[in-house]
């Protein structure tokens, strides 16, 4: 692994954990039909699918094959 993947890695695994905190925090104070409850869920399940998103990126590059051209 290098160290651009440890990087990704770390922000991936901070913002999943920050939107996963975001989100349990809004929902156990939402309140219904409330404009800022509402934002607060949406930009946490925004925040918490980027993380998913980076750190699977960046263990896919870690650990895929290295050579496109050579993986058949």
């Amino acid at each position: 692994m290098n160290t651009i993947d440890f990087v990704n890695l770390g922000i991936g695994l901070a913002a999943l954990v920050g939107g996963l905190a975001m989100l349990g925090f809004t929902l156990r104070r939402h309140r219904r039909d409330h404009p800022k409850g509402v934002a607060m869920l949406i930009a946490a399940m925004m925040v918490t699918a980027f993380g998913l998103f980076i750190t699977a990126f960046a263990i896919a590059f870690a650990f895929g094959p290295a050579n496109l051209e050579g993986a058949r």
